[in-house]
């Protein structure tokens, strides 16, 4: 074992953890400048945020309502985080922390937390497989300025910026599926559609340069070739929010196209997700499925996000390793 004492900090989304920190919680995504930037942004953005988090929060709340009253996400992922040091103390001397960029426990605590520590490097893992300004970016830079604030200099700071292509991460994700589309009993596998949905962004941060887009297509690409199905594929993001122009197709638009060209079986993969949140528990498993219920599915499944599979531990283990041990 490596003696050298490392920091594991994973950085997530966050969620609300009751009812009461909906709003709260849409706040802080809401005042997010690597997001919402725009004229005038600086003196605005919190009147607007509160405005449109005080507008949304009974409606999201009612989301919230139909899986448990909460997000599953910080305990989903302290189970990462837990099963991720078991496994890397077996290597090396390393502790595992949770930042969550929208609620708590935050950045900001991690950096506190370790301002009084002593490590001697400091490794942040995001548990976004692919790269966005809007995801990774924003952690990265509310890393940084947390840091300044509380004057903390890691003796030794190393990022990881994606893994949409590792291994095992690609491996995990097709093992998933496998299980899923065993749901299917006596089904033709050419019968089922496979429709990958990916979280959408804005198209105008993709012609911005930003390679969430082009990772996801990889993604979605090494795992065809990975799986080797004869299943017919799409690929599509969701949850848009506000005015502007997302990337297409939405998993709405693929679903309903499919269900009136007469697929009657259909499984959706969350493809960027690596814990169950609202995305996929209510968005594909509630609303997406009455969606196609109502246009005539007669199966459909929902391939459970990655969470504290194995394989994936195994992936986040792997990179972690590579990058301490550079």
């Amino acid at each position: 074992m490596s003696d050298k004492k490392t920091a594991v900090i994973l950085f997530q989304l966050g969620g609300p953890d009751s009812l009461q920190a909906v709003e709260p919680f849409l706040y802080n995504l809401f005042c997010d400048s690597d997001i919402f930037n725009y004229p005038l942004a600086f003196l605005l953005r919190k009147p607007i945020a509160k405005i449109i988090s005080s507008m949304r929060a009974r409606s999201v709340q009612h989301h919230y309502i139909t899986i448990g009253g909460k997000s599953p996400i910080l305990e989903l992922t302290k189970l990462q985080a837990d099963a991720l040091e078991t496994e890397l103390r077996k290597e090396i001397n390393a502790k595992v922390y949770i930042g969550m960029r929208y609620s708590n426990p935050d950045i900001k605590s991690v950096v506190q937390s370790l301002s009084i520590a002593d490590f001697e490097q400091v490794i942040l893992l995001p548990l976004y497989p692919q790269y966005s300004t809007t995801t990774t970016g924003s952690s990265f830079n509310e890393w940084k300025r947390r840091c300044n604030k509380y004057k903390f200099d890691p003796r030794c700071e190393k990022l990881i910026h994606n893994f949409h292509d590792h291994p095992l991460y690609i491996e995990a994700l097709t093992n998933q599926i496998n299980l899923t589309l065993a749901k299917f009993k006596g089904i033709p596998s050419k019968d089922i559609h496979l429709i990958f949905s990916a979280h959408g962004i804005p198209e105008s941060i993709i012609e911005a340069g930003d390679p969430y887009k082009d990772q996801i297509e990889k993604t979605y690409e090494l795992i065809l070739k990975k799986g080797g199905w004869d299943c017919p594929s799409d690929l599509c993001y969701q949850s848009k929010v506000g005015p502007l122009k997302w990337v297409k197709p939405s998993l709405t638009e693929s679903v309903t196209r499919l269900a009136e060209t007469a697929t009657r079986y259909m499984l959706v993969v969350p493809v960027s997700f690596v814990c169950d949140n609202l995305e996929t528990l209510q968005e594909i498993d509630i609303q997406t499925r009455r969606t196609a219920t109502e246009l005539g599915v007669k199966q459909f499944e929902m391939m459970p996000a990655l969470n504290a599979n194995a394989t994936f531990i195994s992936a986040l283990k792997e990179l972690v390793l590579n990058t301490a041990l550079a």
